[in-house]
């Protein structure tokens, strides 16, 4: 329901910026929500049947695709690089949990706003603002959700390895 009209170069200059408020919005917000919150069995993180453990997202060639993706933690001072996994210990891949739950989230909350743009465009405007939050964050999600599965496997041989001894 539109309820501002504005000459069409206002409005796509408040699409820009909206964007660039309600993702980087959705980062700081995740970013100083404590460590504790990110617990890769509990829900939205907890992976589902239907996802086969990560396979579903196999079949997708993430494997192909996902080295391509931007990787947030860059722009954040202190933020955790998940791009590329060089530390195999355990207490690095029980952070890379965390912040994949992290990533995640942060990825859902920048999809929710797209109806705010509703408001100061016609309706089409509202799809192209759903089509461009899914086409932006999905893929992130879509990794996130491939590689945490994959993480928690490690994590587990980690846990019967030490319970062998």
């Amino acid at each position: 329901m539109q309820l501002i009209s504005l000459p069409a170069p206002w409005t796509l200059a408040l699409c820009f910026i909206g964007w660039f408020v309600f993702q980087s919005g959705a980062a700081w917000l995740c970013f100083h929500i404590p460590d504790a919150w990110f617990k890769a069995d509990r829900f939205p993180f907890r992976t589902t049947r239907w996802e086969a453990d990560g396979r579903l997202f196999a079949f997708l060639r993430v494997q192909h695709w996902k080295r391509w993706l931007p990787d947030g933690a860059a722009v954040v001072r202190g933020g955790y690089r998940k791009k590329n996994l060089t530390d195999f210990s355990q207490e690095n891949l029980e952070r890379f949990v965390v912040e994949s739950c992290r990533g995640e989230l942060t990825h859902l909350l920048a999809i929710l706003p797209f109806w705010v743009f509703g408001f100061i465009g016609p309706p089409l405007l509202l799809w192209i603002m759903l089509a461009y939050a899914l086409a932006v964050n999905a893929p992130c999600i879509i990794a996130q959700r491939y590689n945490r599965p994959r993480i928690l496997r490690l994590l587990r041989l980690y846990q019967n390895k030490g319970s062998a001894r």
